[in-house]
């Protein structure tokens, strides 16, 4: 090799190291502008890390997790070393301590009675419980291990109530103050939804002066429904940079909030939600759910569902315990970057009430660019009420408007006609009576969706909704639908007062069931199934059970009989009773039409 070879070879290699050098330089840069860009104080909306932050965790080396998609690693887990926000939560005696139930005495269990009537829980044991009960610690004991960086998004939260029982209420209050960190939970903005009672008055506002401010309520002066009342609770919260949404009947396990808000610093387009347990509406001993890395999830008359995360899930994270996908929420729970949270529209102000929230903004957070976790460290209990107490207040919101057509349904309407695109035709299958009917003016929806957010519902169902689609697939097309009426008897097959697993019986006919090309027989979620006896039991749908599957009908030679091919015996009413007995035409106890 000669002097003139040797030169070109060092000046390709001085060429080759400089251009590393620079690149290095850049990446450096953009990460820490990344992470610091913002004002002078180097804090980022969405992010909230201080310029010192940057450093220690620039130098840091930590453990390659990453949370789904996101790469910046502000969680760092330490096996054996308790996590930087944990305290010690030291349970106290007394009725309900720990989480354990509690029961009136034998005096005042009629009281009791009366009070679950009037609030749809027992309201009296509930003021028997301490407002700052403790509860038993139930987290996964890795949860104890996570280290949440020092500098995280503030939060508001939003708790909307009508005519609550005031225990309740200030519990939920208490339980979220009591066991989060101050310099995080920054404010708590009650509204009040057009109440009545008077002890969601003055004894409110006098017993929330001792939060000095910490504290506010906001009273509508009539009653808008939950829905809008969040989004009137979001504008009002004002402090935080972070909105949480908690119902009015919750109470909160040790350390339930920097879970929460750690994928939010991550990526500011991040809705998350705690894991959610049961409190007991008799007796109120917190119960945990049986299974706590379950997926939102939904059939296609739009009930919550839930399934088990799938191995393409699980393949995305290092521990169990870090925060996962999930197509939907159950609604009622969660985290939301305010500012985005209002960029995005907030709540559709059409929407009545409540119901199909959850899936309106799931939707849109999903297919305008963000994503909605589950965050397993992060556990909250709700009272799920006996029943709804009765509806009061602005008389407009009690029905649709529409006859034929239930305020939950319009407020379905509205969403698939936004957001589900070819995918409303399934809805539609499972509400056939709904096809046509009005559900007020979407267009500026629509455009905002066109405008701003770049996924498709096919996006959503190939990347997000694919492990539910197994559970729950697309809703068949009907072969007939509407009330399934006896010639002999001149009844309907009927659901009503039937418990699961319990035998159907016959009715007034006021129920519109659907027999489907995929051959079940069902009303809403619920199916007809045979059983071992001859009778047929009412069963929940779900495509894994395929025992339901084999109903054929022939609309076309009505009244007919209703055959459930693979025993080959046919649907048959007698003694106000159904049965499945050896096909024969000529027996009119046979003969059934489905007419809507």
């Amino acid at each position: 090799m000669n002097r003139h070879q040797r030169s070109i070879i060092r000046r390709v290699i001085a060429a080759a190291l400089l251009l590393l050098f620079l690149r290095s330089l850049h990446y450096y840069g953009f990460i820490n502008g990344l992470l610091t860009s913002g004002t002078g104080t180097g804090r980022h909306r969405g992010i909230g890390l201080s310029d010192e932050f940057v450093r220690q965790r620039m130098g840091e080396r930590s453990e390659d997790l990453t949370w789904g998609n996101v790469t910046k690693k502000l969680a760092v887990y330490k096996q054996g070393v308790l996590g930087n926000y944990e305290v010690e939560f030291v349970t106290k005696t007394g009725p309900g301590e720990g989480g354990v139930s509690y029961k009136l005495p034998a005096d005042l269990v009629e009281a009791g009675e009366e009070s679950k009537r009037e609030y749809g829980f027992n309201m009296l044991a509930s003021e028997h419980i301490s407002l700052d009960r403790t509860l038993k610690d139930i987290r996964t004991p890795e949860c104890k291990f996570w280290h949440y960086p020092t500098k995280l998004p503030t939060a508001s939260l939003v708790v909307v109530f009508h005519n609550e029982g005031l225990s309740t209420l200030l519990r939920t209050v208490h339980s979220a103050i009591n066991s989060a960190p101050a310099e995080l939970l920054v404010e708590v903005v009650m509204v009040d939804d057009g109440s009545t009672k008077s002890d969601t008055k003055d004894k409110l506002d006098e017993h929330i002066k001792r939060f000095n401010g910490k504290v506010i309520v906001v009273r509508n002066p009539e009653r808008e429904g939950l829905i809008r009342a969040r989004t009137i609770g979001a504008q009002a919260a004002s402090r935080g940079e972070v909105v949480i949404f908690l119902d009015a009947h919750c109470e909160c396990l040790p350390n339930w909030l920097p879970p929460l808000l750690t994928p939010i610093a991550e990526d500011r387009r991040t809705i998350v939600c705690p894991v959610i347990d049961g409190v007991d509406p008799f007796d109120f001993k917190y119960n945990q759910i049986w299974y706590s890395w379950n997926q939102g999830a939904f059939d296609w008359n739009l009930n919550y569902k839930e399934v088990p995360r799938g191995d393409r899930e699980k393949k995305k994270h290092s521990h169990e315990t870090e925060p996962y996908d999930s197509p939907v929420m159950a609604g009622g729970l969660f985290a939301v970057n305010r500012a985005w949270f209002f960029e995005l529209g907030a709540y559709d102000a059409g929407l009545e009430v409540w119901g199909g929230e959850q899936y309106e903004i799931a939707f849109k957070v999903w297919m305008c660019g963000g994503r909605l976790l589950n965050a397993p460290c992060s556990r909250i209990g709700h009272i799920y009420r006996l029943h709804v107490p009765g509806y009061r207040g602005n008389p407009s919101l009690k029905t649709s408007g529409v006859p034929g057509v239930s305020l939950l349904e319009k407020n379905h309407m509205r969403v698939v006609e936004v957001w589900m695109d070819d995918y409303k035709q399934y809805f539609y299958n499972s509400y056939p009576h709904l096809v046509g009917k009005p559900y007020g003016n979407v267009t500026h929806l629509q455009e905002f969706r066109k405008r701003e957010c770049p996924h498709s519902f096919q996006w959503f169902a190939d990347n997000v909704l694919y492990q539910a689609l197994l559970d729950y697939p697309p809703a068949a097309a009907n072969v007939a639908w509407g009330a399934v009426r006896n010639a002999a008897t001149q009844t309907c097959l009927a659901f009503a007062g039937v418990s699961y697993g319990q035998r159907v019986g016959l009715a007034g006919c006021h129920e519109r069931f659907r027999l489907t090309e995929a051959k079940e027989l069902l009303w809403n979620e619920h199916c007809v199934r045979p059983r071992s006896d001859g009778t047929v039991e009412k069963y929940f749908c779900h495509n894994r059970h395929k025992d339901y599957f084999g109903w054929t009908y022939n609309p076309r030679s009505a009244p007919g009989q209703i055959r459930f091919e693979r025993l080959d015996r046919c649907l048959d009413a007698r003694d106000n009773e159904v049965r499945l007995e050896f096909c024969d035409s000529s027996i009119k106890s046979q003969q059934w039409s489905i007419t809507h």
